[in-house]
């Protein structure tokens, strides 16, 4: 689902601040606490053997810190970035802000949270969000082709996370 919803500025009016701005969303339920889903998601040396969509990545995990990725879901020529961490809470929520950036036409984050559930589990959410002047023509495109990949990660990300879980 692409939604509109955010906090707004002070000084924006809320359609005009909905209508430059597409987020989606995935969600899955893991059989794991979130330790291990943290785990998964910050072991950047594992990544070529489990993840789809990114293949590489590397960088310190620290809020203002560029990472090196390499996003090659299957099926594309792929690219590599260097986005700016913008999140880092451990267990909680790992977040980053896309580059190169247009900034005010358009600019993108990558974000994957993580709730502990009651029985030990965790249910992981994992988008990104467009805004700016494009972010209009980019909902459907981002739909397109991003949601295929995203829940092709999740499942992996899901995957991974339940094989090293403690028993």
């Amino acid at each position: 689902m692409i939604t509109g919803r955010t906090a707004k500025p002070d000084g924006i009016e809320m359609e005009a601040w909905t209508m430059f701005r597409k987020e989606l969303v995935t969600e899955i339920d893991i059989d794991a606490p979130v330790e291990e889903v943290w785990k998964a998601l910050t072991d950047f040396d594992a990544y070529p053997r489990w993840n789809p969509m990114i293949i590489r990545a590397s960088g310190e995990l620290r809020v203002g810190e560029r990472l090196k990725v390499r996003f090659e879901p299957e099926g594309s020529r792929g690219h590599t970035f260097r986005p700016r961490l913008m999140v880092v809470d451990p267990g909680r929520e790992l977040r980053w802000l896309g580059w190169p950036r247009l900034p005010a036409f358009f600019d993108t984050e990558h974000y994957w949270t993580m709730e502990a559930k009651p029985d030990g589990r965790t249910h992981l959410s994992h988008g990104t969000v467009v805004r700016g002047l494009l972010a209009p023509m980019a909902g459907k495109a981002l739909e397109r082709t991003s949601r295929g990949p995203f829940e092709k990660l999740n499942r992996a990300h899901k995957e991974r996370a339940e094989e090293s879980r403690p028993q």
